[in-house]
């Protein structure tokens, strides 16, 4: 396996952690708890980004293109009705 692949499968896999950490957080009721779920999950956030910013340094990774103003606005639109 090379490294290119490897680091795009930490990155879904980073994803859907932080996906995990989303549910049990909003389905947690102790305080302490949610919070500590939280730390996890921005701790995990945090790594992700480092992670995607060096792959896309790398050429490993590439965004999706920006979304154009026109599009934004008819989104924006659709959530506000």
């Amino acid at each position: 396996m090379q490294e290119k692949d490897m680091v795009n499968d930490i990155i879904s896999t980073l994803n859907s952690s932080i996906t995990g950490y989303a549910n049990v957080i909003t389905q947690a009721s102790n305080q302490q708890f949610r919070q500590a779920v939280t730390q996890m999950r921005n701790n995990c956030e945090v790594f992700q980004y480092d992670l995607y910013k060096i792959a896309e340094q790398k050429g490993y990774y590439k965004p999706a293109s920006p979304a154009d103003q026109s599009d934004m606005m008819q989104l924006r639109n659709q959530l506000g009705s």
